[in-house]
């Protein structure tokens, strides 16, 4: 199989270009002529990487229920998401031993990329839409146990690093190849450093959920988009963050930076009430928050149109698509595997307009 037109690869564009496609595999990717008949598109992206994903269409990836996230995936992928981690939030012991063994076999599937757990280590006076009748400081015990238990699945989890154990918990992810975040968090300066310095290599969606800047105390912020060890999320709605916000994080994040949607059950639903980790969300022109507070609660966004509010925002479709795949994909350590249009990596293709709107969604070599 063969696709034709504008192909965004790690050097940048190939025009005239076309991907050839062998199996589940990228084969080649070239220009000029091609023989045949093969499918054209303005442009082709690789397959989006969301590292930070709660739900869609419906459906969630919170209560740990297979057919639910299974649904939730299926969402995703219609919008060029080929590989979704899926975002619990915090929660009792149980529920996230049970959604590790659960989501487990759709991992090993490919429905899903893996399982991020935002908290339950995570600062109650930035809990956000966390429920703070599950949040804990760090416990070890109960960490490796997950780690185990998820046999390769678990590639993410968000710390608040100024918690008691917090810096032991980081090594311990950074030991076992799990991604440690910093999120959530209230800490100062100097603790963020520290937890960069113990292995933490995110920042879950930066600025939201954390201290803010203070030119006496920076915070989190200017410590995580200093660090070159550390990738910044953000969320790319318009509503999380300003325009001017995203295209300064963009030229000022040493790491790099990844788009990601924080997306919710309500992400393709109309308005209405919903639930997030036990709490009553209402969302209303598609911004999701807290029935209690008004606190924004994850988001409607899905990859297609945060990387449209990127270019709208200045960011190149280059960069654009590098922060929807092949940095987070980094990130998360599947960079051997997907989030660019190599020869050698899986054949997740992302077809689309002049507008940057889905034409066509290719994962693993085969049409959805």
């Amino acid at each position: 199989m063969q696709i034709a037109g504008r192909i965004v690869t790690p050097d940048g564009i190939v025009d005239d270009g076309h991907v050839t496609v062998d199996g589940p595999l990228i084969a080649s990717v070239g220009s000029g002529p091609v023989i045949g008949r093969p499918e054209r598109a303005a442009w082709v992206l690789p397959g989006f990487v969301d590292i930070h994903n709660h739900g869609g269409g419906g459906h969630t990836f919170t209560t740990g229920d297979p057919d639910s996230a299974r649904a939730a995936a299926a969402f995703h992928r219609r919008h060029g998401t080929t590989t979704v981690i899926a975002s619990l939030v915090s929660s009792p012991p149980a529920l996230m031993r049970d959604a590790t063994a659960a989501f487990l076999p759709l991992v090993r599937e490919g429905v899903l990329g893996g399982v991020h757990y935002e908290g339950p280590y995570l600062s109650g006076a930035r809990c956000g839409a966390q429920n703070p009748d599950f949040l804990r400081d760090p416990d070890l015990d109960e960490l490796a146990a997950l780690i185990d238990l998820g046999d390769g699945a678990v590639r993410m989890m968000t710390i608040a690093p100024e918690l008691p154990g917090a810096l032991d918990a980081i090594k311990l992810l950074a030991s076992h190849g799990v991604a440690a975040a910093v999120g959530h968090t209230d800490a100062s300066h100097g603790a963020t450093r520290a937890a960069v310095e113990a292995g933490a290599t995110v920042a879950t969606h930066l600025f939201n959920g954390m201290r803010p800047v203070h030119h006496r105390e920076p915070g989190p912020v200017l410590a995580l988009l200093d660090s070159p060890g550390v990738v910044c999320e953000v969320v790319a709605d318009g509503v999380h963050l300003h325009d001017g916000t995203l295209a300064f994080v963009a030229g000022a994040a040493r790491g790099g930076y990844a788009l990601v949607t924080d997306a919710m059950a309500a992400a393709g639903m109309p308005d209405g009430a919903y639930e997030l980790g036990g709490l009553s969300v209402v969302v209303a022109d598609r911004v999701a928050r807290l029935a209690s507070n008004g606190s924004i609660a994850g988001s409607t966004l899905t990859m297609d149109a945060a990387v449209r509010q990127a270019v709208g925002a200045g960011v190149s479709i280059v960069d654009a698509s590098r922060a929807a795949s092949g940095t987070p994909a980094r990130a998360v350590g599947l960079s051997g595997t997907v989030g660019a249009i190599v020869p050698g990596l899986r054949a997740d293709l992302v077809l689309l307009d002049e507008q940057l709107q889905v034409t066509g969604v290719v994962h693993a070599g085969v049409f959805q």
